[in-house]
């Protein structure tokens, strides 16, 4: 199989040459671009030659859309990207797969594998876009967090989780027990890592959980006060300026 890559970084260039060589010791790179212009030339002067394009989607002139505009190509593509805005492009410019880095191995080989099972052709469009929507519309939030108590270091699934605190330098998770443990991350980092759905973050120092959550009281000042349904000391109060977008999420809004 012959293989063009488009990709800017070169850890990553260098990561997808390893991939197509444990894939199959028969993959060849017959070309390698950096930029938009440098892709444009190489597709004018090999594409017809590659059996598959592997192409990074922001360049550091512009996105590799713009070559495939001004060399058009019945090729396959698989697109790799750090992003997930791009999905209609990518199936309108013969788009087989849609990888988001930081990419694995497996992901990568399954998009061989179905470019192998596809055998040259596009013959159900629909299904390609659908494929490729059904995997964007599942953000991946994190699973589970290791904990360490002790010496011993314990997985705490996500949905067990009712609250993430920070205090002081630390930052703990408090399971359905109560029991609070403490976490590597700090809360902005967490926050981006767990559902919008199950969890919400009421002031600076608290992420509470949706099922963490007994009952709100009107508090002093307009503000709320969440009494938590596992057994937990210190007060929770919605602040101020949360108190509207809080009160969308409590009531299933979002």
């Amino acid at each position: 199989m012959k293989v063009i890559i488009i990709e800017d970084e070169r850890p990553a260039y260098e990561k997808l040459v390893h991939f197509l060589k444990r894939y199959s010791d028969q993959t060849e790179v017959i070309g390698a671009a950096q930029s938009v212009q440098e892709a444009v030339d190489v597709l004018q002067q090999k594409g017809q030659q590659a059996d598959l394009l592997l192409m990074d989607i922001q360049l550091a002139d512009g996105l590799s859309f713009a070559a495939l505009d001004q060399v058009p190509l019945k090729k396959p593509v698989i697109f790799i990207t750090a992003y997930n805005q791009y999905a209609l492009e990518a199936f309108r410019a013969n788009g087989i797969d849609y990888l988001l880095k930081p990419l694995t191995y497996d992901a990568f080989s399954s998009s061989i594998d179905k470019l192998k099972q596809l055998s040259g052709t596009f013959s159900d469009p629909l299904q390609s876009i659908q494929d490729i929507y059904k995997k964007l519309s599942k953000p991946q939030y994190k699973e589970r967090f290791l904990v360490k108590i002790g010496d011993h270091i314990h997985s705490v699934p996500t949905e067990q989780i009712q609250l993430f605190f920070a205090e002081g330098r630390n930052t703990y998770l408090v399971n359905g027990a109560g029991r609070r443990m403490i976490t590597d991350y700090k809360l902005e980092t967490i926050e981006e890592m767990i559902s919008p759905e199950q969890f919400f973050r009421v002031n600076r120092s608290y992420i509470m959980s949706l099922t963490g959550i007994k009952d709100v009281l009107v508090y002093s000042n307009s503000r709320l006060k969440i009494n938590p349904s596992f057994d937990f000391k210190e007060e929770i109060i919605v602040s101020r300026e949360k108190v509207a977008p809080f009160k969308e999420w409590f009531g299933g809004g979002i």
